[in-house]
């Protein structure tokens, strides 16, 4: 059971004392219990008292259950003296240390890709060398995938032509039906387009992430050498 602390008027209200007469007096009549479901695996261990926590409105929460409102906030858990022996963050705590965590881990990747660069190449030259060497083989993939497109563009028109002999395509009423074989070719030939079209999409944006990469790789080692 978890119990909300009333508004009661500031004259009302106890002056300072001491933890464990706060929490007596807390748990003795200045709370407004409310009746309220544990959160799920939320247990006290050994030396601990109570949960104390305050809901997104504001209102403060003290008692053996955490109550619904604090579900998204954090929670403190007392020991019978009234002192802070953990924390239970809540998810706007879990998602800044997450944050954190992704901040550090970039940060120590930059690190790990700075050592490696610098390990890697001596001068500018030997980063221009490979970026040059990757975008020739490329530029090979390139020439033979377009090879193919034209052969099989060719070998389409073709089909498509002779095509124009067989029924339903040909105006001619004795025309005999289309063979399944050129069926079948004119089927493989589009496919095979399609293949060799998706390949030759694929190596020019490979192409382009080569020429970013390395670009930022050269900005990234004159910055560390201190070249302009």
């Amino acid at each position: 059971m978890a119990h909300a602390i009333s508004s009661t008027p500031a004259r009302l209200r106890p002056r300072r004392r001491g933890r464990t007469a706060l929490l007596a007096t807390l748990t003795g009549g200045w709370l407004l219990a409310v009746a309220v479901q544990a959160a799920p695996g939320a247990q006290l261990q050994p030396g601990e008292a109570v949960y104390r926590c305050r809901s997104a409105t504001g209102q403060m929460f003290v008692g053996q259950s955490i109550p619904a409102e604090c579900m998204d906030q954090d929670v403190d858990v007392l020991d019978a003296s009234g002192r802070v022996v953990r924390k239970i963050p809540g998810r706007g705590s879990m998602d800044a240390i997450a944050q954190e965590k992704a901040a550090a881990d970039a940060k120590a990747a930059q690190a790990q890709r700075d050592r490696t660069l610098l390990a890697t190449y001596l001068t500018v030259a030997d980063i221009e060398r490979l970026r040059d060497q990757r975008l020739e083989l490329l530029e090979q993939q390139n020439v033979v995938t377009r090879q193919y497109i034209a052969n099989l563009r060719a070998r389409e028109e073709r089909l498509m032509t002779s095509v124009q002999e067989f029924r339903p395509y040909s105006a001619r009423p004795d025309a005999p039906p289309l063979p399944e074989q050129i069926a079948s070719e004119i089927v493989n030939t589009v496919k095979g387009l399609q293949v060799y079209e998706q390949e030759l999409t694929k190596n020019t944006a490979e192409r382009e992430r080569v020429t970013n990469e390395f670009a930022s790789d050269i900005a990234r080692f004159k910055e560390l050498k201190g070249i302009k």
